[in-house]
């Protein structure tokens, strides 16, 4: 854990710094700082996940610092001399209250302490992260585009659509129900849109959706085999595109 150290007292910060390196040594101290002033500007270049902050300081106060902060999402461990601030350390969500002169045993829980909750809003982020993208990608794919045909206008959901196929002014759709429509536009009308849903210009006439490609096949030409056992050919000029956005290279 990378940790900040912001005391008013030279002598407690020397202390406190060799206490961490001897006994903490999962505990990275980047620097130090003797106001609550200059620990803000140090918080917002360093960016810790734990700092040990004292409470009386000249101006502010750790918890003066604390308040002017919009946000903080790094652990804080208070150390002070007096005991009566307890209330107030537990309000700011503070992870240990350790007394000066700073007990070896206790500081050691308390580094402990901020690992374990540290790596537990660690988890928690990641979680919502791949819930987000998981979101997203359900999102994307549930989201339905307008076909015309001859007959109807049909609204087809992008992640049902395997791929485009273009012939003059038309573009035939292959659904993968195994469906086909045919639509009275050219397929540069689509390419645009569909892209946005992981499709694939692959060749001046074929759109395929990157989720139902196969494999990619090298005999007699280059062609991308989709789930459904179609074949699409992918063009000179498209190959090391399409191998990039496949993570062929």
């Amino acid at each position: 854990m990378k940790a900040i150290l912001i005391d008013d007292e030279k002598h407690t910060l020397d202390n406190l710094q060799a206490l961490l390196r001897k006994y903490c040594p999962q505990v990275d101290l980047c620097v130090t700082a003797q106001t609550a002033e200059a620990g803000k500007a140090l918080l917002y270049t360093h960016h810790p996940d734990l700092v040990f902050l004292d409470i009386q300081m000249p101006g502010q106060s750790g918890f003066d610092l604390l308040r002017s902060l919009p946000s903080y999402d790094f652990e804080v461990i208070i150390v002070t001399a007096y005991d009566q601030y307890a209330i107030q350390a537990m309000r700011f969500a503070a992870v240990d209250y350790l007394l000066k002169p700073v007990d070896i045993g206790e500081l050691q829980a308390a580094v402990d302490k901020a690992i374990k909750q540290r790596r537990l809003k660690v988890y928690n982020q990641q979680l919502a992260n791949l819930l987000d993208l998981l979101t997203a990608q359900q999102t994307k794919e549930e989201q339905r585009i307008a076909l015309p045909t001859t007959k109807e206008t049909r609204l087809v959901k992008t992640g049902d659509i395997v791929r485009c196929e273009s012939s003059n002014n038309y573009t035939t759709f292959f659904l993968s129900d195994q469906e086909a429509l045919l639509v009275c536009k050219p397929i540069y009308e689509y390419e645009e849109l569909l892209r946005a849903h992981d499709f694939l210009r692959c060749h001046q006439s074929h759109l395929v959706n990157k989720k139902w490609i196969k494999s990619w096949k090298k005999e007699y030409g280059d062609f991308l085999v989709l789930t459904d056992g179609s074949e699409v050919p992918v063009s000179r000029g498209k190959k090391e595109m399409i191998k990039r956005a496949l993570n062929l290279v």
